[in-house]
Order: structure tokens, then sequence, then C-alpha cells
């Protein structure tokens, strides 16, 4: 039987600089990371789709700000969660990261960030998925505030054009290679049919399969579909629930599901990364390895910038 975590470790090519480093919590809470990482396996047993949330949850709180855990705040005390953007659509499984603080809090209270558990139940999520198994640093604190208002403007649209994307993902150090690497988590999860109507109706993108855009509109019957209602497609209906370099293969052959995904093979600038990453499994798992890292190292809160949240969904109370 496979066993995610007998893969070796990915050795990033290089580290952003800041303040985290390697087992963080040797000495004041040893266990921390063992904790997480059990806490993870134990409900991806249990909900399998939890380990890509954790995925999300690490894009959609770095790359807003700062890898603080901001994202967790719920709306309270005059705070507006980023849970309400339109670009948080779909995300899910958030009270389950109360499940892992309640087990550091049990072990090590008031010891471990939340900011340290989106990092690591990502970096846990991703071995489970059968991708790399990246060294991640801690030491990360947690934000005293919410950036809803920034939320737009940080995380790319599926519409966006690839120029707009790479400027985007650049701005936070990670380069065209990393971005195509980071894009890859496509190859997990599903899209809700809001996001990908506009393929589809009136008339059908001319750069997806014609027998793809059959099946897509066999999922998403309605040019107009009800965002309460769970219609979607797998981003990947060869390998589903594994981060392998079949979303790139599946590029190539036009069954990209969202517009940024296809924008991929018809850019000069990223095409070449779709077609090795395409060919090699490998390379794709060293650069998403490289790429997921730099992102967890966005601009980090580290010594007195900001707190160790008792509860991720709210600040602490002087």
């Amino acid at each position: 039987m496979f066993c995610p975590y007998h893969v070796g470790i990915i050795n990033p090519f290089f580290a952003a600089k800041s303040d985290l480093q390697l087992n963080y919590y040797a000495r004041s809470c040893p266990n921390a990371e063992e904790i997480i990482k059990q806490q993870v396996i134990k409900l991806y047993h249990k909900h399998g789709n939890t380990a890509v949330s954790w995925v999300r949850n690490l894009f959609h709180d770095c790359i807003v700000k700062s890898c603080d855990a901001s994202l967790l705040l719920e709306t309270v005390n005059g705070i507006e969660s980023e849970q309400k953007s339109e670009r948080s659509f779909g995300m899910r499984n958030f009270k389950y990261v109360k499940t892992i603080k309640e087990a550091l809090e049990a072990e090590c209270p008031m010891t471990v960030s939340c900011a340290d558990i989106v990092s690591l139940s990502a970096r846990d999520g991703i071995v489970l998925l059968g991708g790399p198994r990246i060294a991640m640093k801690t030491g990360r604190k947690d934000s005293k505030g919410s950036y809803l208002w920034e939320v737009e403007n940080s995380i790319p649209n599926h519409n966006d054009s690839i120029q707009s994307v790479l400027s985007r993902f650049q701005s936070i150090g990670i380069d065209a290679q990393g971005t195509v690497a980071l894009l890859g988590a496509h190859s997990v999860g599903r899209v809700h049919c809001v996001n990908l109507v506009h393929r589809l109706y009136p008339t059908v993108d001319p750069t997806l399969d014609p027998d793809y855009a059959k099946y897509l509109k066999v999922r998403c019957p309605s040019p107009d579909p009800n965002p309460e209602a769970v219609l979607y497609s797998r981003n990947d209906r060869e390998t589903p629930m594994i981060i392998d370099n079949m979303y790139y293969k599946n590029l190539l052959k036009h069954k990209g599901l969202l517009m940024i995904d296809q924008q991929l093979t018809s850019d000069p600038i990223t095409s070449t990364f779709v077609e090795k990453m395409a060919a090699d499994n490998g390379y794709f798992h060293d650069q998403f390895a490289r790429a997921v890292m730099l992102l967890s190292e966005n601009n980090p809160l580290t010594g007195d910038e900001g707190e160790i949240r008792k509860d991720c969904r709210y600040v602490n109370s002087d």
C-alpha cells in the first residue's frame, strides 16, 4: 500500500528572506508538527476533500498581504471576514482548522500559531494528495485583523489575463516557472459551474476540446447556474485527488477548465513550462515544492508583529 509519508523531502532551491526557521517549535512544543500531521491524516480519512482545502487555504491566506491566518478570522467585533469575498466562493472545511488547533492547545497552550497551522496543514495535505514533501519553515505569528478590502486585488481571478497573473505572483517573488507550477494545484479539487459557464454558453470557447465541452455541458446544463447549488466539474477526471502532471497533459489536449488554465498553453513564456511539466512529473513536483515554499514565506509576521490566537476564528481579547 502506498504511504505518502515515505516520499523523500524536496529541498527547494532557495529560501525567502524571513525570520522563519525549520523546527521553530522544537523546544516550545516538540510534538507540534507531528500533532498537525496526525490530525490532517485523520481528517483526510474521514473527509478526503479536507486535504484540498488546506492547499487552497494556503494560497488564499498567503497571497493576501501576509501568511498570517487572516483568512480564518470570522466577521465579529468590527472585523470583516475575508471569507465573505467572491474570491472565497466554494471554500469550505474551515471548521476543521478548529479541530487541529484544539489538539495543539491541549498539548501546548497558546504556543502554535494559526498561521503555522495553515502552512503545515497544506504541507501535509500535499503529501496525502501524492505531491512532494516540502521542508517548510515555521515561526509565523497571527494577524490582529483581516484584509477583506485587499482580497479582490490580491487574488487573481479565473478570467484574468496570464500577464496580470504572472505579474501578481512576481510581486511576491514567484517567477513564471513557479506560477505555472502553483497552478498545477488545479489538478485536484473541483470548479463550480458558476466559474465555467462563460466558456460553454452561448457558444463554446473555441480553445476547449469539443468532446470535453459536451461533457462539461452535462455537468453544467444551465448558462445561469444557481450559486447555492453544488454543480461542479472535477479539475482532472483521470486523477482527481492526486497532485500530478495530468493537469498539464490535459492543457495540451485543450481540456483546461478555467480560462487562466488554458491560457498557459498559448503564452510563449508559460507554454514551455507546461510542456516540460507535462513530460516530467518529477520536474513538476520540484517546481511545485519550490513555489509552495516561497508562497508560504510571503511577508510573515514574526516577533511582536502579531500574536498567537487561542481560537483561529477570533483575535485575542486584551
